[in-house]
């Protein structure tokens, strides 16, 4: 029986000067102004990272792995590969080959709302990977049951869209379309300038509630 493999076509890669600004921005402080948009589920990184990307989305099944070299075969460079694990199970999709397939098509990191394998290996390969722990039971190419590339999923509670913004570091994953997460960004840098002199003034020993954003440039 032929498997239904749906693969769209893909979305622009992000603005370079999107890519810029989201390198100043940590997510915590996205979190201070947006409730929407945050992959949760215990999703973390492998080891301490921080990447922004355009997301290339999988809904993957199963213990399907023919899905997942499909989407790295469609990855440009400054991609994001969000893997969407629709049955909530306990397969590791993503190892030390799939990271060093996706570092070598330029990807910028990987998030998944499931488990990994192959940890030591994905942090050698030096690919950023988001994933809910690890995992011995892995996929196989042998297992094709079908999936869908460049769809709208749901990872980690969050909607995803292909050509999503992507924004992790080690205190999560946050998602949003392009104009959105500038908006954000641009909000986010102006906060974290304002938190910065809020701590020098918490240093000093003086309570918080005398401190004045405008009267402390």
């Amino acid at each position: 029986m032929m498997q239904d493999y749906r693969v769209n076509a893909r979305s622009p890669s992000l603005p370079l000067d999107l890519i810029d600004l989201l390198g100043l921005v940590e997510t915590a402080t996205i979190g201070h102004i947006e409730h929407l948009g945050f992959v949760g589920d215990n999703v973390r990184p492998v080891v301490p990272a921080r990447a922004a990307g355009s997301a290339v989305t999988v809904a993957a099944p199963g213990r399907d792995g023919t899905v997942i070299y499909r989407a790295v075969d469609l990855l440009m460079p400054g991609d994001f590969l969000v893997i969407a694990r629709v049955d909530r199970d306990d397969i590791a999709c993503v190892g030390g080959g799939v990271a060093t397939a996706v570092k070598a098509k330029g990807g910028r990191g990987i998030v998944i709302d499931g488990p990994c394998t192959d940890a030591d290996e994905i942090a050698a390969v030096g690919l950023p990977v988001w994933c809910r722990g690890v995992s011995a039971k892995t996929t196989n190419r042998a297992f094709q049951v079908g999936g869908s590339i460049n769809v709208p999923i749901a990872c980690g509670g969050a909607a995803v869209l292909p050509g999503y913004a992507v924004l992790a570091d080690n205190e999560g994953v946050f998602v949003a379309d392009v104009e959105r997460m500038r908006q954000l960004a641009e909000a986010a840098i102006i906060r974290q300038e304002r938190s910065s002199r809020a701590r020098s003034h918490l240093a000093s020993g003086q309570s918080i509630f005398n401190f004045n954003p405008e009267a402390n440039p």
